[in-house]
């Protein structure tokens, strides 16, 4: 797992890969089609890895840095947009739901505010990826914490770190699925990240196909979709394997011309703001359009809106965490 050539594939600080960008981009896209097509072997299939990729790509990328620092990055980046993004698509939802004629959501105010601020499990309908964001900061915290006391992750400390967090996170999921801002799924997101750190250590080797592919096709045909939010982690650890076993292949055809082209790309770039703005889109729009044009206005519109906040440094700043 280590070496020369594990060392070289080791991202630069502020270096951006672009096979990374086309990885989040089949990624967000399994995220979409998942949350157009509710039910069936296609939703079960996206939902076996979906959510465990984007934690894993935040491990790949991972590097321990002083705490205090990364904190307030977070916050002021990701945390600062997830309160933004979560404000102004409340106000979309009173707007839109009452030029429908239709209750919004949370309607019951000031009493709301408390539940929007709870976050996780009490955000649902248009709101319910609303959980990833808050949970991906507080695991990265809490993996930043401890790689900076140990900063190599195939150390027996971190082993033994991953090992018990994976028994709480299964414990806790089975008591309960309350989820404040989406920490009960932090356990189970610790482990991914370190896996996703541990990954980036390991030198492809055409042999990994034959060993991934099989186990990632099993999971994909007979494995039990996972809902990481409620706690849910379907089977014990063979769960997880299969879903890192597929990420680690998407990592890998990510390199490939086609399949981490340009457009591939752009919208992995994107994948942040589409995880905010398909589910409202869907939310709204299932009524009036067919499952196949629902997915492209779930894909384009959030793609376009992503490069056009980009396109000014204050709304980069505030809405994208730039």
């Amino acid at each position: 797992m280590s070496g020369g050539r594990a060392a070289a594939s080791a991202p630069k600080s502020g270096e951006r890969l672009e096979w990374i960008d086309a990885a989040k981009g089949l990624g967000i896209l399994a995220v979409v089609v998942g949350h157009v097509w509710t039910r069936g072997a296609v939703r079960d299939a996206v939902y076996a890895f979906h959510m465990p990729l984007f934690f894993l790509v935040s491990g790949y990328l991972f590097r321990p840095k002083p705490t205090v620092a990364f904190v307030r990055a977070q916050m002021a980046t990701q945390g600062l947009s997830y309160v933004l993004w979560l404000a102004l698509l409340v106000a979309a939802d009173v707007l839109i739901e009452g030029a429908r004629g239709h209750r919004p959501i949370f309607h019951d105010w000031p009493g709301d505010i408390g539940r929007i601020a709870f976050g996780g499990s009490e955000l649902r309908g248009p709101f319910t990826v609303f959980w990833f964001v808050p949970c991906l900061i507080v695991a990265r915290i809490v993996c930043n914490a401890i790689g900076m006391r140990w900063g190599d992750p195939r150390s027996w400390a971190w082993v033994a770190i991953a090992l018990c967090s994976a028994a709480f996170a299964y414990g806790v999921g089975a008591m309960t699925d309350v989820s404040p801002l989406g920490v009960l799924t932090v356990p189970m997101a610790l482990v991914l990240l370190w896996a996703g750190w541990l990954w980036r250590g390991v030198a492809w080797q055409p042999w990994m196909w034959a060993l991934l592919l099989p186990i990632g096709a099993g999971v994909l045909t007979f494995g039990p979709p996972l809902n990481m939010k409620a706690g849910d982690y379907g089977w014990p650890v063979a769960s997880f394997i299969g879903a890192a076993a597929i990420s680690f292949v998407i990592f890998r055809i990510a390199r490939w011309p086609v399949l981490g082209s340009a457009p591939v790309r752009w919208l992995g770039a994107a994948s942040l703001t589409v995880m905010y703005l398909h589910v409202p889109l869907v939310h709204y729009l299932s009524p009036y359009f067919g499952k196949g044009v629902l997915l492209a206005i779930a894909v384009i519109v959030p793609v376009a809106t992503h490069y056009l906040l980009d396109s000014n440094k204050v709304t980069a700043r505030l809405l994208l965490g730039k």
